[in-house]
């Protein structure tokens, strides 16, 4: 009761954050989430804590962390959100609470600077432009004076470029305590200062991926900390299940055989026939490849019985068996030479993982599992569980045990069900048995935001949906001057509507410039975005994003940038993901409703997630516009309408027009 007692305090109008935090304003449902945290900590268990958007969920776990005085692990849903809560949230707390803590970030492998392929970055890569030579360069400065060694530091560096690869390493290709610059590793110095730490963030994909390979840390920190916090934990299973999935592709091999053929011109030349081992790994990958002819655009197969979707059995077992072959011996040759150093190790245990990978699509698939194959420019093997209930369960357990594992486990994002006990979450992720709080966002959305469905549309299906959503947000965006964000569900109708509005606005005159999602790194067009509807770039047009995927969630602008947000089409998930298949034909075997109990749930989540771009303060205002006439005409969209925020509704195109109106003649009034 002391840590509750003490959080109670700090959140109080006289407390501490009200008196160091410039703008700290005292919220209820931030005091009930932050005492619910309190008491987990304090008692142990799991909590699982629904915030509204605007509740201040980060002070409501962080404060009493704090105030704990126990070693902590915070783990959020993307690497931007990490930084987010190590640079700016938990120091901004830690300075207003006076606590002298040690706090650590920690990323894969991949996020930092690896000193030994960097000295070798240039020489092993010829083919380099003049913009990547320029930059490897900028990375080589860099590398002299950097402490972190952590990637994020190099401004100009994008994590798609090419040279990302050359300078970082991955499992397969770290040479681990054999290498040279094993005292210069920057994975292993952030390691090593996260084990000294009293807080630690990561990011879920770490956390999982550890937990597999323990190979960055996250495993061997879990017996030391008393606390795991996950925010944004709505994205837990679809991110865990990636990694507890085993996977093989036609890709990894043809890399293997690149790594091979290298190998001809180095230290072991002459020693084994290392180009006729690629040629072999090459000839095996054509042979599986053929299995699936050309396909020009990427497609999912199903894979419901012992081969692949119209995969004959002994073409299938042929091909199978030609990979194993190229494996085996490309993983002899390597043990062959291992003493000339780890390098051969690891590609020898390369190809062992990948010949066990390889063997486990040759048997039948366990019960409680889904396999599937992508198919396009390589062709990638799948096999998942359809949850991440089994490992969660066991690892979040109450009766662990003393020392082997965290006492607290805390789960918190603004959408996390569509019931009072968050059944989508909490039975997804094995925590059956958890404590769980919905807490309401404090936004006054019924003066502060409008719902317009429109009632005269094309039905999703119809030819023409496209064009009228174009039309409709076109409409929306000439009176705001911009200000207008458009929601897609696929990457097709996000161009169709792109190229429509790009129409619209030049016919019409008018200079609002059209953002597409893909042309720029996500966080560049947010910043365009929002500079393009500051009030002096207005008067030169404003401007629209349309966007798809990534930009349902985690964007975050506040203020009058973004004043309309346009949703295409209610986002069930597509037809062929073949992990909704599966759930759905556990749940019709298990005698339930698919579409009940996972269609529609997937769907209310991710609408409210993207509707949760919208209002993002307290004198945020707007207009949500869904162009789904089956939101008002089906029954389940009743439903659906449940999960958005309590709106007032407009009921017809002139109401829509006049919400307009008032939005863009008085920006600083509430309509």
């Amino acid at each position: 009761m002391k840590l509750q007692a003490a959080v109670q305090a700090a959140f109080s109008p006289e407390g501490v954050l009200a008196r160091t935090l410039p703008g700290f304003r005292s919220r209820p449902g931030q005091i009930e989430m932050a005492q619910a945290v309190a008491h987990t900590l304090e008692n142990g268990g799991v909590l699982v804590v629904e915030a509204g958007t605007g509740t201040g969920k980060t002070l409501a776990y962080v404060v009493p962390a704090l105030l704990g005085g126990e070693k902590v692990l915070f783990s959020t849903a993307t690497k931007a959100l990490q930084e987010q809560l190590f640079l700016r949230d938990i120091p901004r707390l830690v300075q207003a609470l006076g606590f002298p803590v040690r706090v650590a970030l920690l990323k894969g492998r991949s996020s930092y600077l690896c000193a030994q392929r960097l000295q070798g970055a240039r020489q092993a890569n010829q083919n380099l432009d003049t913009a990547d030579l320029r930059l490897l360069a900028r990375i080589e400065d860099w590398a002299l004076s950097t402490v972190s060694g952590d990637m994020a530091e190099v401004a100009e560096l994008d994590e798609r470029s090419a040279v990302m690869a050359l300078v970082t390493s991955t499992r397969d290709n770290c040479l681990g305590s054999g290498c040279p610059q094993i005292r210069n590793c920057h994975t292993n110095l952030a390691r090593q200062e996260a084990m000294k730490a009293d807080l630690v963030v990561v990011n879920h994909h770490l956390f999982f991926a550890d937990l597999g390979v323990r190979a960055s840390g996250v495993a061997e920190l879990l017996p030391s900390v008393t606390t795991v916090v996950f925010d944004e934990a709505h994205q837990l299973n679809d991110i865990g299940v990636q990694f507890f999935a085993r996977q093989w592709s036609t890709g990894q091999m043809l890399a293997l055989g690149r790594e091979l053929a290298e190998q001809s011109t180095g230290m072991a030349r002459g020693m084994v026939d290392w180009l006729g081992l690629q040629a072999d790994v090459s000839d095996s990958v054509q042979m599986f490849r053929a299995l699936f002819g050309t396909h020009k655009v990427p497609s999912t197969l199903a894979w419901n019985d012992d081969t692949p979707e119209g995969v004959p059995v002994a073409a299938w077992s042929a091909a199978v068996q030609r990979c194993v072959q190229a494996l085996q011996a490309a993983g002899a040759a390597m043990r062959a030479v291992d003493e000339l150093g780890p390098a051969f190790t690891m590609l020898a245990e390369r190809c062992d993982t990948l010949l066990h990978n390889l063997q486990t699509f040759a048997a039948a698939a366990p019960p409680d599992q889904v396999r599937w194959l992508e198919v396009g420019a390589q062709v990638q093997l799948y096999q998942s569980p359809l949850t991440i209930a089994e490992p969660m369960r066991a690892l979040a357990r109450p009766d662990a045990q003393p020392g082997s594992q965290p006492k607290s486990w805390i789960f918190t994002s603004a959408t996390l069900g569509t019931d009072a006990q968050l059944s989508w979450f909490v039975d997804a992720c094995g925590l059956d048995g958890a404590q769980v709080l919905r807490v309401a966002s404090p936004f006054d959305y019924a003066a502060q935001a409008a719902l317009y469905v429109p009632r005269d549309f094309p039905r999703p299906q119809d030819a023409a949906h496209s064009a009228a959503v174009a039309t409709l947000a076109a409409q929306g965006a000439s009176a705001l001057g911009g200000r207008t964000m458009v929601l897609t569900t696929t990457t097709r109708a996000m161009r169709t509507v792109a190229d429509a509005l790009r129409q619209h606005f030049e016919a019409a005159g008018l200079g609002i410039e059209v953002l597409v999602q893909g042309q720029a790194p996500k966080r560049e067009l947010v910043d365009r975005f929002v500079a393009a509807s500051a009030a002096d770039c207005r008067e030169k047009g404003g401007c629209v994003l349309v966007a798809t995927a990534s930009f349902w969630e985690g964007i975050d602008i506040a203020g009058d940038a973004l004043q309309l947000l346009v949703i295409d089409k209610l986002p069930f998930a597509p037809p062929d993901d073949p992990l909704m298949q599966a759930r759905a034909a556990a749940q019709d075997a298990s005698g339930g409703s698919a579409f009940k109990n996972v269609h529609l749930p997937q769907a209310a989540i991710a609408l409210k997630q993207g509707a949760g771009r919208l209002i993002r303060s307290e004198t945020d205002r707007g207009i949500l516009v869904v162009c789904d006439v089956r939101l008002t005409q089906m029954g389940y969209g009743k439903k659906l309408l449940q999960s958005l925020p309590p709106m007032r509704r407009l009921d017809d195109a002139q109401a829509w027009l006049d919400a307009l109106s008032d939005l863009s003649a008085e920006p600083d009034l509430p309509f």
